[in-house]
């Protein structure tokens, strides 16, 4: 798999500087390699132990402890930013509105935070909670277990959202309104983002749909679409949590190159 020389070119300043060998003086992989080996795991649902080693990325083990230490030092959330803000000067982010939404995912066999669905108690898995622009680009993503409830996250998402950068004046962080299906309905919430001054528009339970909501809100389910193209997301394999995280950032950051850049990642 080939990583763009661009990608590449964004990636690479925000690696921490390691020495040529390891603690044992052995060549350590090339960080870049490494990052493709990265990549060929977040594209399939391979086994990280079963990374071919003809490839040249190096181990599994080798990549997989390279993206802790990665995540460890933010390299991720940072290129998140980084591309968010790429995408937010050319006018591709659409603050009018923000949408908010939730989908869940299986979960391997002895990955932490187990839960069992309320509807489905013998069954184990995880839930995305992503918010994202009026035009689908995501702002940032939270992991919980499978049972927790959707408005319980709607907070803590908006609150998540990084200062964007890119434009002229103060970077921005705080969309007009907020978007939301019946499942975010609650009075302190709506108390809570008026504080903020963002609007919402939620759908009341008991209450007829708002009209027209659906069309606007059709974007994040776009955006969950593409997340779970990237099929190590799709299910949770990753029995660390931090990994998981670390495989969704990197993940929202390249929806947001896709948004700039048609060709290989």
């Amino acid at each position: 798999m080939d990583l763009d020389d661009a990608l590449w070119a964004v990636v690479e300043p925000l690696l921490p500087k390691c020495g040529r060998r390891d603690r044992r003086g052995r060549v350590r992989v090339d960080d870049r390699r490494c990052l493709q080996g990265i990549l060929f795991v977040l594209y399939t649902w391979i086994a990280w132990q079963q990374l071919p080693l003809e490839l040249g990325f190096g181990s599994g083990q080798t990549c997989w402890r390279r993206l802790g230490r990665w995540h460890e030092a933010g390299v991720f959330d940072k290129l998140h930013r980084i591309l968010l803000a790429e995408v937010n000067a050319v006018g591709r982010i659409d603050w009018t509105r923000a949408c908010v939404d939730a989908s869940h995912v299986k979960v391997k066999k002895g990955a932490k935070r187990p839960a069992h669905r309320p509807s489905d108690r013998g069954k184990t898995g995880s839930k995305h909670h992503l918010i994202c622009d009026g035009g689908g680009a995501p702002f940032t993503a939270i992991t919980t277990a499978a049972n927790v409830n959707d408005v319980t996250q709607m907070l803590a998402l908006v609150d998540g959202i990084p200062l964007v950068a890119g434009r002229r004046g103060r970077p921005r962080t705080r969309p007009d309104a907020l978007l939301g299906d019946k499942g975010y309905d609650s009075h302190p919430n709506r108390r809570e983002l008026r504080e903020r001054r963002i609007l919402p528009v939620i759908s009341r339970k008991g209450d007829p749909n708002i009209k027209g909501l659906g069309k606007l809100r059709h974007v994040v389910e776009q955006t969950f679409s593409l997340l779970h193209q990237f099929k190590r997301l799709a299910i949770r394999w990753e029995r660390r949590l931090d990994l998981h995280d670390a495989l969704v950032s990197l993940a929202c950051g390249l929806i947001c190159w896709r948004r700039l850049h048609a060709g290989p990642c």
